[in-house]
C-alpha cells in the first residue's frame, strides 16, 4: 500500500522504517530535508512540500501525520487539506486533544476528506516492537487502512490473548478502531494518564529504597539496597512487572545513582487533559491527579523520584528533561 508520512522524527521516521520492511511504499516530507534525505536513502520517496507528497500519491490518498500536538498539527491539517481531494484521507498520529480532533473531522468532512485520529504508543522502540494504535473515525477509512495498522502493530506474537478471552479481533494484534473522530485519541489521553500514575508509583517505592539507609533511621531498620537487582528480579514473575519496569531497570544498570538526570519532569499535556476529562465526568482520580502535580512540584525541587521519572521518559520515548525555569534575579 502508498502512503504519505508527514513528520520524521524519532517516532514518524521509524514508522517508516517499519513499513517499508513490511513491503509499503512511503512518500515522506519533514521541514528538516536530512530526515527526508536519509529515508530516501532507505528506500522512502522524498518529497519536498506538501504539494509535491500528495502529487507522488495516487488518489485515494492517505497521509499520516506525526509532529507536535497543537499549532504545528493544527497549521499541517489545514495546510494539507488544500492539496487533497474528495475521499482522501488524513491521519493523526500525535497526541493531540480528542476535542480538536471532533472540529477538525467536521471541517475536513466538508471538504470530503476523512480524518482518523491514531493514538500512537510505543516510543523508541516501536521500530522492532510495533506500535500500539488507537483509532477513532469512519469505519470505512479504517477499513481500507488496514494494512498499514497491521504492520505498524505489534501483531500477536508471543504474548496469548488474555485468560478467559474468546473474542478475538485485531486487539489481540495491537491495533483497535475505538471509535468514531476523536475516540482514538481520547483512549490514548486515557493510557498517559495511567502511565503518569504508573510510573510515579514506580519512582515513589524506589525513592522509598533509596532512603532506607539514612542516618535518620535505627541502625536495625537500615538497609543498603541494590535498586537495579531489585528492578531486575521484580521483572521475573512479580505481579509490578510491565515494559516500564524493564525501562527502570535498564536507567538503574546504566546508571545506579542516576547523577545523569536533575528530575525536572516535562508533561506532555495529556495527563493534563485526562485529569480534564475526570472533572467533567466527575470520576474521582485521585492517584492520576496526583501524578500531574507531582511532574509540576519537580521543576521546583528534585527528588531520586524525580530523576527516576525522567529516567523512565528517556529510555522510552527519548525526552528530554524539562528546561529549567527562566530566572529574574535570585527567584524562579
Amino acid at each position: 500500500m502508498t502512503i504519505g508520512m508527514i513528520g520524521l522524527g524519532r517516532m514518524g521516521g521509524n514508522m517508516v522504517r517499519r513499513l517499508l520492511r513490511g513491503g509499503h511504499r512511503c512518500v515522506v516530507h519533514d521541514l528538516n530535508p536530512q530526515n527526508v534525505s536519509a529515508l530516501a536513502a532507505e528506500g522512502a520517496i522524498g518529497a519536498g512540500s506538501f504539494e509535491e507528497l500528495v502529487a507522488k500519491l495516487e488518489p485515494p490518498r492517505a497521509v499520516w501525520i506525526m509532529v507536535p500536538a497543537g499549532d504545528a498539527t493544527e497549521q499541517t491539517v489545514h495546510a494539507l487539506a488544500q492539496h487533497l481531494q474528495r475521499g482522501d484521507t488524513i491521519i493523526d498520529g500525535g497526541n493531540s486533544y480528542f476535542k480538536d480532533d471532533v472540529r477538525r473531522a467536521t471541517e475536513l468532512r466538508q471538504l470530503g476528506i476523512h480524518y482518523l485520529d491514531v493514538g500512537t504508543s510505543g516510543g523508541i522502540w516501536g521500530l522492532d516492537r510495533g506500535y500500539c494504535l488507537m483509532i477513532g473515525g469512519p469505519i470505512d477509512a479504517v477499513a481500507r487502512l488496514e494494512p498499514i495498522f497491521q504492520t505498524l502493530a505489534p501483531g500477536r506474537g508471543s504474548i496469548p490473548p488474555a485468560p478467559g478471552r474468546t473474542k478475538g479481533g485485531t486487539a489481540e494484534q495491537g491495533y483497535l478502531h475505538c471509535g468514531p473522530e476523536g475516540a482514538g485519541h481520547f483512549v490514548k489521553m486515557i493510557h498517559n494518564g495511567i502511565e503518569y500514575g504508573l510510573m510515579q508509583a514506580y519512582a515513589e517505592g524506589f525513592d522509598i529504597f533509596r532512603n532506607a539507609s539514612s542516618p535518620s533511621l535505627p541502625a536495625s531498620y537500615r538497609y543498603d539496597l541494590n535498586l537495579a537487582d531489585i528492578a531486575e528480579v521484580w521483572r521475573r514473575g512479580s505481579v509490578v512487572a510491565s515494559w516500564l519496569l524493564d525501562l527502570t531497570a535498564s536507567a538503574l544498570s546504566e546508571d545506579p545513582s542516576l547523577a545523569g538526570y536533575v528530575g525536572r519532569v516535562q508533561d506532555s499535556g495529556e495527563g493534563r487533559w485526562t485529569v480534564m476529562a475526570a472533572v467533567e465526568e466527575a470520576v474521582p482520580a485521585d492517584v492520576l491527579s496526583a501524578s500531574l502535580y507531582a511532574r509540576f512540584r519537580s521543576r521546583q525541587d528534585h527528588t531520586f523520584a524525580d530523576k527516576l521519572l525522567s529516567a523512565m521518559r528517556h529510555q522510552f520515548g527519548g525526552h528530554a528533561e524539562a528546561p529549567a525555569p527562566a530566572t529574574v534575579g535570585n527567584k524562579p
